[in-house]
């Protein structure tokens, strides 16, 4: 008969799954899957249970390998074209790990995603809750996009994308849409809170036109000031402070 897992008392320790996310490991959502799952151990003893609790003194595995809770980090990174936004690509293409390697060597990942082709702001951290958070549709992260299309929008369809467009996966809202240049109607800026996969890009070929390019110039209130495309840099403290304000 399995013997019954020692618990702490409420008030010591960290939650099992929190301390795995603010590891670096995941969200603490998938934290708590991979608990259940039997993938982790304290003091050499496999625990089921998320919120059994922890403190420093305890030894902590995932898959064998030990934990170490650590600082977190948060990472700024002004994303060229051709860098796919996945940690690593079975086909060898570059992905955005390559740009930041000399930043950390614990274990970052990207809150959220842009396509290949997209530019722009991406967040890398190892704080698990708070990309869980800012990637939840209920988060409403406030994103800006300066898009170049093919083609000058009309004000006609300006229109219809201010209303909404209907997409396969339901009705697109915007916050915001403007020209974004004084001569040239093919430059938009565009302000949205989706998550939805290709938003933008779906956005505008429903109406027939083509993105030339996309970039991601705001977000959660972050910009790209003094961030050179290509470059990343270090969050500063009041600016982790405003993304824990967006959840």
């Amino acid at each position: 008969m399995k013997s019954p897992e020692k618990k702490s008392s409420p008030s010591q320790g960290t939650q099992l799954n929190k301390f795995l996310s603010t590891s670096g490991i995941a969200s603490r959502r998938n934290c708590a899957e991979f608990i259940r799952e039997g993938l982790v151990t304290v003091n050499g003893k496999t625990i089921t249970e998320p919120g059994f609790r922890v403190s420093g003194k305890d030894v902590v595995k995932y898959k064998n390998k030990k934990v170490e809770g650590g600082r977190k980090f948060y990472i700024l990174l002004n994303k060229p074209k051709d860098y796919i936004t996945t940690t690593s690509d079975e086909r060898g293409r570059n992905t955005v790990m390559e740009l930041i390697r000399n930043a950390t060597l614990d274990r970052v990942y990207p809150v959220g995603r842009l396509d290949r082709n997209t530019t722009g702001l991406l967040l890398l951290t190892n704080d698990g809750d708070l990309a869980q958070q800012l990637s939840h549709p209920s988060s409403r992260v406030k994103k800006v996009y300066e898009v170049h299309l093919d083609k000058e929008l009309s004000l006609d369809d300006m229109r219809k994308i201010a209303q909404g467009i209907l997409l396969e996966d339901g009705v697109a809202l915007v916050d915001e849409i403007a020209y974004a240049h004084p001569n040239d109607n093919r430059i938009i800026g565009i302000e949205l809170h989706s998550g939805k996969n290709r938003i933008v890009r779906r956005i505008f070929e429903q109406l027939n036109y083509e993105i030339v390019r996309l970039d991601r110039v705001m977000y959660a209130g972050l910009t790209k000031k003094n961030l050179p495309r290509g470059k990343w840099r270090f969050l500063l403290p009041y600016e982790i402070n405003l993304l824990k304000r967006e959840k």
